[in-house]
């Protein structure tokens, strides 16, 4: 008897699902209704087995469309295959999907908002809200939110609310409907355990413009001590939104048009104006002050006493290693630092082919020793007492051909390019995105991600609006964080990256970028003779700046070993 998957089971329920109500096909997106990038709950992965932070699907009668982005069509291939068509987005309307035209496609109305759905399916279809039970358990663990003390934040959650009720009062808002849990836990102070690598609680809230608060929840995850820190909020289950809403006086609303569910949405329309889509919170929080700054440098500093010491035991090291053998060494040594609590994301750790799927995760098929010349590619990061990190670092263990150094080396020129560009000049993403591709590019070369994400202070580590890529042009401003992450991938051959965070600072009135991440560069894969001394300058800078910041937490062969390096 042959045995059928998970996956083609929850896959024939959702086609039955289709045609006993009369559907044509259905949307399941990968975000559950609070629309974080990282979720315990992970509908897409249930349905396609790809396991990647972005992307949806489209079941119909007789096919399967898996959508992703340019970072994940190789894994989504691998991953999901077998069973569905692989596009990527953002896409013009595939020719074999025409045929949908005029179609009836369900989709779950607590699952999407209204920016997506019209981006990707307007005048294509007819949708129709209706939900399918993917019958998702809740979890057991009751895990209570908590607060952040102003000497970790910087700023007292009184203060964050005046400003946004100074907001609403030039914009003449009478309702601000928080979605975006990572806003109201930057507004609050708060923090949970609701995500599986990010410290982010779940919630939702409603500020009022007579300054009442409602706070939607699971309640059992606030303590009597947190409800006596906030006398001012109204702390709701979740499912009392509508009654609350139903209760307020006519006026105007404030939403997020990206976390806003349209189920949402039309609750607050049926009797407000929405007047404006825009958080502005996620502008506020992309501008951190001096104690998340300092509080973030320290983080990466015990970071980087664990990255570098995983550098000198994997060039060290004698004995056959696998992915897997890797990825708990580097967990391992983060574990030493009191301040650790859990990885920022799953580290990626691919050797040799591995390594050109960019966002590769290692399991018991695709876990590989790696063999003697190739090279790694190791993409981690963790959440800490107080500060988010995110490294990577493409290190060999052995001789590797002109070719692949080349290459490596013009991942480096970019992204010594970024760190060392005028920001005058170059003040957003959009421009800056430019110079890290330049050296590739100069010889037919490019990726598919863009070089740098915005970062959260202890929150998710991708975090917008800002970002250094092809289509951002948000300004940048003093206290921003991205990463700093070119790179170049071979199918089925290697992949190369190279990861810094940094962070925006100002000298003699003028903002420039500083490395927040201390840990060496492998130099064994560096063409030197490609470098200018401008670039070669840089590098000896760097690894001083590393010796200086981390040497006095290394044993005496490690000092050794990074001082070689510097050299």
């Amino acid at each position: 008897m042959v045995k059928i998957s998970k996956k083609v089971e929850m896959i024939k329920k959702i086609k039955k699902f289709i045609y006993d109500n009369n559907l044509d096909g259905y949307i399941i997106p990968k975000n559950d209704n609070y629309f974080t990038e990282y979720s315990k709950i992970n509908n897409l992965v249930k349905v396609t087995n790809f396991t990647g932070s972005a992307g949806f699907a489209l079941i119909l009668k007789n096919l399967n469309y898996l959508f992703v982005d340019g970072r994940y069509t190789t894994q989504a291939k691998k991953q999901s295959g077998k069973n569905f068509k692989i596009l990527q987005i953002p896409y013009k309307w595939p020719k074999d999907l025409k045929k949908i035209q005029n179609s009836i496609i369900g989709f779950d109305p607590k699952l999407f908002n209204e920016t997506m759905l019209s981006k990707y399916f307007e005048k294509k279809c007819n949708l129709i809200p209706i939900q399918f039970d993917f019958k998702n358990k809740k979890n057991q663990k009751i895990n209570k939110f908590f607060l952040l003390n102003k000497n970790i934040v910087g700023e007292s959650s009184s203060k964050k609310l005046e400003k946004i009720s100074k907001y609403m009062l030039r914009n003449r808002i009478n309702y601000f409907y928080v979605s975006a849990s990572e806003n109201v836990n930057w507004l609050l102070n708060i923090r949970g355990k609701d995500l599986p690598n990010s410290p982010v609680a779940n919630c939702k809230i409603i500020i009022c413009d007579n300054n009442k608060l409602y706070l939607f929840t699971d309640l059992r995850k606030i303590s009597y001590s947190l409800k006596k820190k906030f006398k001012n909020i109204i702390f709701l289950d979740e499912k009392k939104f509508f009654q609350v809403i139903s209760g307020f006086k006519k006026g105007d609303f404030c939403i997020d048009e990206k976390t806003c569910s349209i189920f949402e949405k039309q609750i607050i329309q049926s009797n407000f104006k929405i007047v404006k889509n825009i958080d502005p919170i996620y502008e506020l929080k992309s501008v951190k002050n001096k104690i998340e700054i300092n509080n973030t440098i320290n983080a990466h500093i015990e970071d980087g006493v664990a990255v570098t010491k995983f550098l000198y035991w994997f060039k060290k090291n004698k004995r056959a290693l696998t992915e897997k053998n890797i990825e708990r060494k580097l967990e391992k040594l983060r574990r030493k630092s009191k301040n650790y609590l859990y990885p920022s994301f799953d580290t990626i750790a691919g050797s040799g082919p591995n390594g050109s799927i960019i966002h590769y995760k290692s399991n018991n098929k695709t876990n590989r020793y790696l063999k003697k010349n190739d090279i790694l590619l190791i993409d981690s990061g963790g959440q800490y007492k107080w500060g988010t990190t995110d490294i990577t670092r493409t290190i060999c263990c052995g001789k590797v051909s002109n070719i692949v150094k080349a290459n490596y080396t013009r991942v480096l020129k970019g992204h010594i390019g970024v760190i060392e560009c005028n920001l005058k000049k170059k003040f957003n993403g959009h421009l800056v995105d430019k110079l890290a591709r330049k050296y590739l590019k100069k010889v037919g070369l490019n990726y598919s991600h863009g070089t740098g994400h915005g970062v959260g202070f202890f929150s998710n580590v991708h975090e917008g609006p800002q970002a250094i890529s092809k289509y951002n042009t948000i300004k940048f401003k003093k206290g921003m964080i991205l990463s700093n992450e070119p790179g170049y991938y071979l199918k089925n051959k290697y992949g190369i990256r190279i990861e810094n965070l940094i962070y925006i600072d100002e000298t003699k009135q003028k903002l420039i970028f500083k490395n927040l991440t201390y840990a060496p560069i492998d130099l064994e894969l560096v063409n030197f003779k490609m470098l200018n001394k401008k670039e070669k300058n840089y590098l000896f800078k760097y690894h001083l700046e590393v010796y200086s910041k981390i040497s006095k937490y290394l044993t005496k062969p490690e000092k050794k070993w990074l001082i070689d390096t510097i050299k």
